[in-house]
């Protein structure tokens, strides 16, 4: 399972890449493993504002259809859309050509509900148990 250092991570395992003001956000290789091979993704509009914890994405899979909440409060900025055509990308490179969205984060205490990397490693052990 691959878990990178440089990443906050959720309960729900969701992630995000944190650069500058900008949050890169998609699932953990955890989270596209668990769900086998992803077929669809419906991803945030450019310009939604979100709030942390709340839906904002679905995807589906072969075995289920899954909401995807918001790690941090902010407006999207940008969506990645090879994933209409490749959603398989999310399986193959979950945090980098597989990633969802984009956004403009505008809370910085909101990271303290986020796990680190070995903090989320122990969550998911704990789940596999």
């Amino acid at each position: 399972m691959n878990i990178p250092n440089n990443i906050f991570y959720t309960k729900d395992h969701e992630w995000a890449r944190i650069e500058g003001k900008l949050a890169y956000v998609g699932i953990s290789d955890y989270a596209a493993h668990s769900l086998g091979d992803i077929t669809f993704v419906e991803l945030p509009k450019i310009g939604q504002m979100l709030k942390q914890s709340a839906f904002c994405a679905t995807v589906e899979s072969v075995k289920a259809a899954s909401d995807v909440y918001a790690p941090l409060s902010g407006k999207v900025v940008g969506v990645n859309a090879q994933l209409a055509a490749n959603p398989e990308l999310i399986n193959q490179s979950p945090y980098e050509k597989g990633y969802f969205f984009s956004m403009e984060f505008s809370d910085e205490a909101e990271k303290n509900n986020l796990m680190d990397a070995s903090a989320y490693q122990k969550y998911v052990e704990g789940i596999a148990k």
